[in-house]
């Protein structure tokens, strides 16, 4: 959520700034504004709405200079407006700052503030750290140190990026809790959110931690603590993928072409991981960090990657077979959890910066457990905290909807668990081999479920217009009923559920008539029969039902809807029967008007809890 890009440069910079926040569009906002320090005055442009609102005003009141910071805002305090739109100011205009994050003790500090006099423009926490910095600067204070002390005062989350007139040239930034990145260029240095947006410029990356500070000037940026200002030496990355990965390569939406990048991603994951000629898989860094004698995962997980992490569960205990539990780490982390020297804490999440699941990771390492990650982000704040890190090899994911991650992560799940069963020794070799033949096979066979989108737009012109679903699945394929059902609501604002088809008698049968259409994932299966007779109940309240399946004749009698998917052992059944229903809601959003890469109210990483 929100966006914050600056730079310190030899050229005008405006352009490049609103440039760098187009690449953030996907986060998430609702607000955009700008501002450049020119002539020893810090110049601010901000409009409510899309940056191409912005864009505009920027025509009408154009604002120039070498040294400029910009904003993208998700509202967390404070109505969409222009007032509480960033950059914010101080009282007497020295100071300016972006800021992502919410700051938990802002009225305490207000009271204060105002009780010394000064005065706020706006409804946001944002305003209290310029207010509490332009406050330390009257009092003498130098500006980097002024900046500093207010963060020591500060409760909360922030990444900050911060300007002052008086010292033109530099941009203090700050991260606590949110992520922060420094770009190194050429005559000019940046800061941002997120590296997508500088990366035309320069691939050569500092990631801050929390707890630190950014000194930017145009030829050198220093880093030091906000806890008691000493130096630190911190080494630049370099990142391999270039910026035409996040744009959408010929695609009317950055989900249709995460979507349709999904068989690339899944052999991305497995090259390198077996040694050809031998197929022996190679994870030393598992070796060295799981033992044989682990008894239990924790996984801990936000949203999609729940999903993923419950299909997870499935899959090592019956590959492995070692016990799994997981847990949403907003609950995790607020529960009592049993975790022991014997047990992992597994993390799974996409950009690896989601609040909770990192603050459930802390918990843990409070606890002296260890912790390791599944993310598809080289050097996020949770790749820094855990001690092993699988990398899931699926490049940026630019549409708020997660797809590509899904599939990476049960990619990489697959993995370890056969990894994990080979070490405990309950992996005989003909399993293993039938284990690496159906993962191979993956590829070839998603391709052809995505080359086959015909019938799902058909679907999507029948049901656009239907206000409630029901998503059943059974096994290894409830999670995916749930995924399926979570994507169809995200983009489409329709009301769906998922169930697992068992406990459908449980409830949600009472919702069923022929208003209330039902999916159901049913690939062949020892549960196969079970979810038959599910669906002729289904029929029986006139109810539609649409059919995931790789058997499709024991289906035609029952309903014109099924759509039919290769066949695959069940365990690995989950990555070809997302892809449908992922598409399903694409088209089902598109044919509804929706906004597809940004949906209402949603936002990519949700750095805040």
């Amino acid at each position: 959520m929100c966006g914050i890009v600056g730079i310190v440069s030899s050229r005008d910079v405006v352009g490049v700034l609103v440039n760098g926040l187009k690449m953030l569009e996907y986060r998430g906002y609702d607000s955009a504004g700008i501002a450049a320090v020119n002539g020893g005055e810090i110049l601010i442009e901000r409009n409510i709405g899309k940056i191409a609102n912005l864009e505009d005003l920027l025509a009408k009141h154009p604002i120039s200079g070498n040294t400029g910071i910009a904003h993208t805002r998700w509202a967390t305090h404070g109505v969409p407006s222009v007032n509480n739109a960033h950059p914010h100011t101080d009282q007497s205009s020295v100071v300016c700052l972006v800021h992502n994050g919410i700051i938990e003790n802002y009225q305490v500090l207000k009271d204060k503030l105002i009780a010394e006099g000064i005065a706020f423009q706006s409804e946001t926490d944002t305003e209290v750290i310029s207010q509490l910095i332009g406050f330390y600067l009257k009092n003498g204070t130098g500006f980097e140190e002024a900046v500093r002390q207010a963060c020591c005062d500060l409760e909360g989350s922030y990444a900050l990026a911060v300007l002052s007139k008086n010292e033109t040239g530099k941009i203090v930034a700050v991260r606590n809790q949110t992520p922060l990145c420094i770009g190194l260029g050429k005559d000019e240095n940046f800061v941002a959110s997120d590296i997508t947006a500088f990366l035309e410029h320069t691939k050569e990356v500092i990631y801050l931690n929390d707890g630190e500070i950014a000194v930017v000037t145009r030829d050198d940026v220093k880093f030091r603590t906000v806890k008691d200002g000493n130096e630190l030496d911190k080494q630049a990355v370099h990142i391999s993928w270039d910026v035409e990965e996040a744009q959408k390569a010929g695609y009317p939406h950055y989900m249709l072409k995460e979507i349709n990048q999904q068989p690339l991603i899944l052999v991305d994951v497995l090259r390198g991981r077996f040694r050809v000629g031998e197929d022996e898989l190679e994870m030393p860094d598992v070796e060295e960090f799981v033992t044989p004698d682990i008894d239990h995962i924790n996984i801990v997980a936000c949203g999609t990657s729940w999903h993923a992490s419950l299909v997870g569960k499935f899959i090592i205990e019956a590959i492995a077979r070692v016990h799994v539990s997981v847990d949403y780490a907003s609950e995790f982390r607020y529960r009592s959890p049993m975790v022991d020297d014997n047990s992992i804490t597994l993390a799974i999440t996409q950009s690896g910066e989601t609040a909770d699941t990192l603050a459930a990771v802390r918990m843990v390492q409070d606890l002296g457990r260890k912790t390791m990650s599944i993310c598809n982000v080289v050097g996020s704040s949770i790749t820094r905290h855990c001690g092993l890190n699988l990398y899931t090899q699926a490049g940026p994911e630019i549409s708020v909807a997660s797809t590509k991650a899904f599939t990476s992560q049960l990619a990489t799940i697959y993995l370890l668990a056969i990894k994990i069963g080979i070490m405990r020794g309950v992996l005989d070799d003909s399993l293993f081999q039938h284990y690496l033949r159906e993962l191979r096979a993956l590829p070839r066979k998603l391709t052809s479920v995505l080359e086959n989108v015909e019938e799902l737009k058909r679907w999507a012109k029948y049901f656009q217009k239907k206000q409630n679903f029901l998503f059943l699945g059974r096994g290894v394929n409830y999670p995916v009923a749930l995924e399926g059902a979570l994507k169809l609501k995200e983009i489409s604002y329709i009301h769906a559920e998922g169930y697992p088809a068992g406990e459908m008698k449980h409830g949600p049968i009472a919702l069923i008539d022929d208003e209330f259409p039902t999916v159901i994932v049913a690939p062949a299966s020892a549960t196969f029969d079970k979810v038959k007779a599910n669906l002729e109940e289904i029929l029986a309240r006139d109810g539609d039902v649409l059919v995931i399946t790789n058997q499709p004749d024991e289906f035609r009698r029952y309903t014109p809807f099924i759509f039919t998917i290769p066949e695959v052992d069940e365990l690995f059944s989950p990555i070809l029967t997302t892809a449908p229903l992922q598409l399903f809601a694409y088209y089902t959003a598109l044919r509804r008007g929706c906004h597809i890469d940004q949906p209402r109210n949603l936002a990519k990483s949700v750095v805040v809890e």
